[in-house]
């Protein structure tokens, strides 16, 4: 690779990176990576782009736009494909790994605090008020994608059936999905216009001096798409997803809830587009309406959990599989954290691997041209499809934190206020995420203890 000197800014092209320099930082990242996609994406821009210059403003642009058409978490899977550049096949497989693992452990450990000391007035106190602010997030997430992606009328009309079709009829998810990629697919022949939308990043348009991986670098040989290669992988991938699944099978039955979580959450990956918020919807249909691995007041705390933690936002699968592993006892009553472990693990596991396989199978065919890509017209539809289901999501949060009895209950007001205020304060005033989730805990549990004393003296 030869030097080059950046003449604008004096700089030197950086050094070739050892792996364990590599391994580092995306063990730090697994530890920094809060504040959502935008919010990983930013820090490895800036960490990757701008500081260390491993990689050029356009070749992690280019990387980005292959991921945001990929279903599961953009921002993991872009941690993928630059490790895979930088070190091939296992480069991408530990930067991956190491994007999650912390925020894996960090979770059981909070999933096995919840589960276990829910109870305690402190603790439920904290989750009271963030419940209203969980309610209000998702919200937030309808309008910043709905913002995004309906960008012409047709666009908000397939919103809007999507809408009705999950809250009036409960039709499945993955059935709206492939109506809305059928939809998208016909519209873009017929109305092409009303399905245009550019690659969601736009061009490189800033220097932070010669990178490492460069515009103009020499293709990396193992960068190259052969045969052989992809059938490996494909027959790597098919045995690390067949004999897991056929082991729990045998070993526990099909019907059996660790089995079901592999299958389920197999499924779940693939129908991630749109991020974290576009699947919740699917996975509140499985684990709480169908199989019954946790309640819906459950669903909400885990998201918060979820949002509070390094990582993908879809590790609040992991919350899921610990609940659902707890409270069925699948180990047995004397091995109930070893039952909820297993299954976090269980879930996790089948959640993550088929990103892996998408980005190392389909990175050498990107790699062939650095041209920005393009949504399809049935990505289009997909997006804007999601937007209606948030909105459903967010209507189904809202009824279990305001009426938490059911519509006869009674209205929770100071619930209804607590989520009004978090909203202003995400939409208006742009506080993050975690200060608006911590605040309202507090709130909710300075409340709590408060209630009893406001009921006596102002009859309240």
């Amino acid at each position: 690779m030869t030097d080059k000197t950046n003449t604008a800014q004096g700089l030197a092209r950086p050094a070739a990176v050892p792996f364990g320099t590599a391994f580092g930082f995306w063990l730090k990242m697994g530890f920094i990576s809060f504040g959502g996609p935008a919010g990983q994406i930013a820090i490895m821009h800036q960490e990757l782009v701008e500081n260390r210059r491993w990689i050029s403003e356009q070749r992690f642009l280019h990387a980005l736009n292959f991921c945001m058409l990929l279903p599961g978490p953009e921002a993991q899977q872009l941690a993928i494909y630059i490790g895979w550049l930088m070190h091939k096949t296992w480069g991408g497989i530990v930067a991956g790994l190491l994007f999650v693992l912390p925020s894996l452990f960090i979770l059981i450990l909070l999933s096995w605090f919840y589960i276990a000391f829910g109870d305690v007035p402190w603790v439920a106190g904290v989750f009271y008020g963030i419940k209203p602010a969980v309610t209000a997030i998702v919200l937030q997430a309808a309008h910043r994608i709905g913002s995004r992606a309906l960008k012409n009328w047709l666009l908000w009309v397939l919103a809007g059936l999507s809408f009705v079709a999950i809250f009036a009829f409960d039709i499945p998810f993955p059935a709206i999905v492939a109506t809305a990629a059928m939809m998208g697919y016909v519209g873009g022949r017929v109305a092409p216009e009303r399905f245009k939308t550019g690659g969601g990043h736009g061009k490189a348009n800033k220097s932070y001096g010669p990178a490492l991986i460069d515009d103009d670098t020499p293709r990396l040989a193992h960068t190259g798409f052969r045969w052989p290669r992809l059938v490996i992988l494909g027959i790597a991938g098919g045995l690390l997803w067949l004999l897991p699944m056929a082991w729990l099978a045998m070993q526990y039955g099909w019907d059996n809830a660790l089995t079901q979580m592999g299958w389920f959450f197999t499924k779940a990956a693939l129908m991630t587009f749109g991020g974290a918020y576009a699947v919740l919807p699917y996975v509140y249909q499985g684990a709480v309406e169908h199989y019954h691995w946790l309640l819906p007041q459950q669903m909400i705390d885990g998201l918060a959990l979820g949002e509070t933690t390094p990582g993908p936002l879809i590790m609040v699968v992991t919350f899921v599989g610990f609940v659902a592993g707890w409270t069925q006892a699948l180990l047995g009553a004397d091995a109930l954290f070893l039952a909820g472990t297993v299954a976090a693990i269980v879930v996790t596991y089948f959640t993550f691997l088929p990103g892996f396989l998408l980005v190392l199978a389909g990175g050498p065919i990107i790699e062939s041209t650095h041209g920005n890509l393009k949504f399809t017209a049935p990505l289009v539809a997909i997006t804007a499809a999601v937007v209606g289901v948030i909105l459903n999501l967010a209507l189904f949060f809202a009824w279990h934190t305001f009426w938490p009895q059911g519509w006869a209950g009674v209205f929770d007001g100071f619930s209804a206020l607590l989520s009004a205020l978090a909203l202003l304060a995400l939409l208006r005033y742009k506080i993050g995420v975690i200060p608006v989730i911590a605040t309202a805990g507090v709130v909710g549990l300075a409340f709590t203890f408060l209630k009893p004393w406001l009921v006596v003296v102002l009859g309240v």
